[in-house]
């Protein structure tokens, strides 16, 4: 019977008597937070991990706690220079992992931005929509030749997709008002649509994808928040729970918050996750798209799974990068 996790599950739960040698896991956003833990835990249990970082220098700091783990249990450690608001960065990297020509067994799309001012990227979409998204969308399809059988790519969302759909007709606020938790909640909408829509284009050649929720963690994403936002959405939300006769909200730790992550990338059975978003270590139900917003519910909305709007999506993407790519 397959070990059941749940939210407080960590990274080591998940791969207790786990070994990854021989496995080569490409993890975006290395350099903080989320990225750490799971280029850790990865290189710890024998895996020849990629870490890709837009700060390398900081990378190179951050990540020295990933090497030692990674020396006591035979994995390694490649830093990869790579700015996902940048397409130039990006097809740089890609073009230097395709010359190398070493397959991947696993792709973790984990680094991002949330809530961050109005600003646009170096080819001018909107922050979060073209690093959380474009950055990824570019990268993934441009090195999906070395995804290995077998393999799979795991983007990381968040229940903030509940916030807002993609908007496909405006989806760099030309004609609405900028808010950053509306275009937050668009990224990560788009972020699970991309897994669909690579799921279905790629598991034929059983190269399977997913999308998680790592769930509430404090990180380096709240930066950009003003002054008292954090208390301010923390007792919004247990005001929530105790109107609904749930326990306070507690932040998940970072093992925690990584385990998803790994679950659904190497743990869990891949026709059970493939194509669908996972919360605290399980497939999430899906959920009506006029139900409540509240982050505390689990699921995820109708709107980012639907495989038309993903197929949608996907050919928006390669209008607004300029670049088509084979199924």
């Amino acid at each position: 019977m397959t070990q059941q996790f749940n939210a407080t599950s960590t990274t080591e739960d998940v791969l207790h008597n786990v070994s990854l040698a021989g496995k080569r896991i490409l993890v975006t956003g290395v350099s903080a937070g989320l990225g750490i833990e799971t280029a850790r835990t990865l290189a710890a249990h024998g895996a020849t991990v990629v870490g890709a970082a837009r700060n390398l220098a900081k990378a190179e700091h951050a990540t020295a706690q990933v090497r030692a783990y990674a020396e006591k249990g035979g994995g390694s450690l490649e830093l990869l220079e790579l700015d996902l608001a940048d397409l130039a960065s990006v097809r740089a990297a890609t073009d230097r992992l395709n010359a190398a020509g070493k397959p991947f067994d696993l792709v973790i799309a984990n680094a991002g931005v949330m809530a961050t001012p109005f600003g646009q990227t170096k080819d001018g979409f909107e922050t979060q929509f073209g690093t959380n998204h474009l950055g990824h969308f570019v990268l993934v399809n441009r090195i999906a030749g070395l995804l290995r059988a077998g393999s799979r790519l795991v983007t990381l969302s968040s229940a903030g997709h509940r916030f807002s759909d993609v908007d496909l007709a405006d989806p760099n606020f030309a004609h609405t008002p900028y808010d950053p938790w509306l275009a937050y909640g668009r990224s990560k909408t788009a972020n699970i649509l991309f897994a669909i829509a690579f799921d279905a284009r790629h598991k034929a050649q059983d190269i399977r994808a997913t999308a998680v929720h790592p769930g509430a963690i404090m990180t380096e994403l709240v930066r950009y928040l003003p002054e008292g936002a954090l208390e301010a959405m923390e007792s919004q939300i247990n005001a929530q729970a105790a109107a609904a006769g749930k326990p306070p909200f507690e932040f998940k730790t970072v093992p925690q918050g990584a385990a998803t992550s790994v679950w659904a990338g190497l743990v869990a059975a891949a026709d059970a996750v493939g194509g669908h978003y996972c919360e605290d270590c399980h497939v999430a139900p899906v959920i009506p798209n006029d139900a409540p917003k509240g982050l505390l519910d689990e699921g995820v909305r109708a709107y980012a799974v639907d495989p038309a709007h993903a197929k949608a999506l996907w050919a928006k993407s390669e209008e607004m990068v300029g670049e088509r790519f084979a199924t």
